[in-house]
């Protein structure tokens, strides 16, 4: 069975997509307007929750975008993609995987809706301020660890690049220009040049 990706374009879904592109996994993309909760009603007998990215591979169903990159590395490798439990950087790898949501991304979304989506009587500048110094604040961390490496760990591309890439799509369509301080502006510019990136990108 073809796995399925549902999928709004540059939104979370671009995680996976990237990766599947990476891969050279077979796979069927279905893109929708967003948000497809509302725009895409039947979407919800899918993913009940409405939200992108969804994965639909057999009987394995996923809405996580990072998890969703760990499932596709581990099950259908080995892949340089990925970095073993048994090598230095495992931890590291992981980190940077889940900070990609949790701490980067996130607060984001707030940004998101209290600038874009929520009908103009109901955004609010102060929480989309808030969080965009959050966001910025977190993501020290990345202009730290990309002074004096390419790649995020193990000395090589990976799903963390890839996840940790598309908080920075974000921040470029949310016009947080200031994110892109000089190493992650270099970073930003290697991982653009991927030709999986840029494929990802357009879709």
């Amino acid at each position: 069975m073809t796995i399925q990706l549902y999928h709004c374009t540059r939104a979370r879904s671009m995680r996976p997509l990237w990766t599947l592109i990476e891969m050279g996994l077979p796979h069927e993309l279905i893109t929708m307007p967003f948000p497809p909760r509302v725009t895409t009603r039947e979407y919800l007998k899918t993913n009940p929750l409405g939200t992108i990215p969804c994965l639909v591979d057999g009987d394995v169903n996923m809405t996580e975008s990072a998890g969703i990159c760990q499932y596709l590395v581990e099950r259908y490798g080995p892949t340089e993609l990925a970095v073993r439990v048994d090598e230095p950087d495992y931890g590291t790898y992981l980190n940077w995987l889940h900070r990609s949501d949790a701490t980067l991304t996130f607060p984001q979304t707030l940004v998101l809706r209290y600038t874009r989506l929520e009908p103009e009587e109901r955004r609010n500048p102060q929480v989309a301020g808030d969080y965009r110094q959050w966001f910025l604040s977190r993501l020290r961390s990345l202009e730290k660890a990309t002074a004096d490496r390419e790649y995020l760990c193990a000395n090589r591309f990976t799903i963390a690049d890839i996840c940790v890439s598309y908080a920075l799509v974000l921040a470029q369509s949310l016009e947080i220009q200031e994110a892109f301080t000089p190493n992650i502006q270099r970073y930003w510019d290697r991982m653009t040049e991927r030709p999986g990136f840029q494929e990802a990108f357009k879709l």
